[in-house]
């Protein structure tokens, strides 16, 4: 199984996740913080989910790439894909939103009027969601990414038979357009944000983060298109990505741009230079050959990236401020707790891969190959 994993691929998912984990773990520091280390940090971690977010749309990209090759374009494999999709996603989802349930029942603390809402994705839509579970704001933009476009996919397959490749470029465009129009909406009725309540009215929302991924699925149509083109300049766009990203941030540094300041740039330019600058590194991500010092340790983080990202933070994180008053505990009282927070993330996030997520992927690629 670990031959047929592209390596390369496998390095970004580790990187990603280690970086939301990391900026986590700040939190055993200090709560709210203008220090430079600790903003650069907590960045690098919103910007970890945002590589998800675009290696998802890759990866699901191809997926659908590939179903066009092979000819398998009626409703019946848009449902099998749909079907995979949950098997992969959901199970682990509902595991670990009745654990947090339970977290808040064994301490005491009420549940949010809207916890229904988690059980559709309905909590993030269109408004941002309760402190509840927080982590899940990214699961509901990747579910409806996975059910608006491929829906819309399939139904441009059905009418426009043999042009599945143009219906695949097109309708991607469109759904990003239509985005961008709700963006146009979100701005004119909004006059000023804190970064904070950009982060959750507007990053944190779905209707205005399902270009994050679509942009994933544009990347893989042209890397799939002009390959060659791709290949010779891997390199180049490697370069050209890290210098959008570090440009990006250092202006937002030297000329202190904020949500309070300048709106616009939030909305419309921030985050889609973020996801580009992400996609840019895939043409030298993929060809990338296996490491033989830590090509175990990256598979290991890789394959159990989905489960660390969900139990990280509300369900183990969180359960420390039950039990410890950080902001009167000693730095190495702070250092330890934080060393037990990361061994308790990843031996949970193994114990769960191993033991719930790979036999239900397994039974999954039994039922639905």
């Amino acid at each position: 199984m670990r031959r047929e994993r592209n390596f390369g691929l496998d390095l970004v998912r580790a990187i990603a996740i280690t970086l939301v984990v990391l900026s986590h773990a700040t939190f055993f520091f200090v709560q709210d913080s203008e220090n430079l280390i600790v903003v650069l940090i907590r960045t690098m971690g919103a910007v970890g989910v945002d590589l998800f977010f675009v290696l998802s749309g890759f990866l699901i990209g191809g997926i659908l790439l590939k179903e066009i090759e092979q000819k398998r374009t009626k409703f019946s494999n848009l449902l099998t894909f749909w079907k995979r999709r949950w098997w992969r996603t959901l199970p682990n989802y509902f595991l670990i939103l009745l654990i947090n349930i339970g977290i808040l029942y064994v301490f005491s603390k009420d549940l949010p009027d809207t916890i229904g809402s988690y059980f559709v994705f309905l909590q993030n839509f269109s408004d941002p969601q309760s402190e509840f579970f927080t982590e899940s704001w990214s699961l509901s933009i990747e579910e409806y990414a996975y059910l608006i476009l491929p829906f819309l996919l399939f139904c441009g397959f059905f009418v426009f038979k043999d042009r599945e490749n143009s219906v695949f470029l097109w309708a991607t465009l469109a759904v990003i357009l239509m985005g961008f129009l709700l963006k146009i909406q979100f701005y004119m009725n909004t006059d000023s944000l804190s970064q904070k309540n950009w982060s959750s009215m507007f990053r944190k929302v779905v209707i205005y983060r399902l270009d994050a991924i679509y942009i994933g699925f544009l990347l893989v149509y042209l890397m799939r298109h002009w390959p060659d083109f791709f290949q010779r300049f891997k390199l180049g766009f490697l370069l050209l990505g890290g210098s959008v990203f570090a440009a990006t941030h250092l202006l937002i540094y030297i000329a202190n741009i904020q949500p309070e300041t300048h709106l616009y740039f939030f909305v419309f330019m921030y985050l889609p230079l973020i996801s580009m600058s992400c996609g840019l590194l895939f043409p030298y991500a993929i060809g990338m050959k296996r490491s033989g010092t830590f090509n175990g340790l990256i598979y290991f983080v890789s394959t159990r990236s989905y489960a660390i990202y969900l139990v990280n933070f509300s369900a183990i994180l969180l359960c420390f401020y039950y039990f410890v008053d950080l902001n009167s505990a000693s730095l190495m009282m702070k250092i330890g707790l934080c060393t037990i927070y990361l061994l308790l993330t990843l031996s949970i996030s193994n114990l769960v891969y191993t033991y719930f997520e790979k036999p239900i992927l397994n039974y999954r690629d039994r039922k639905l190959r």
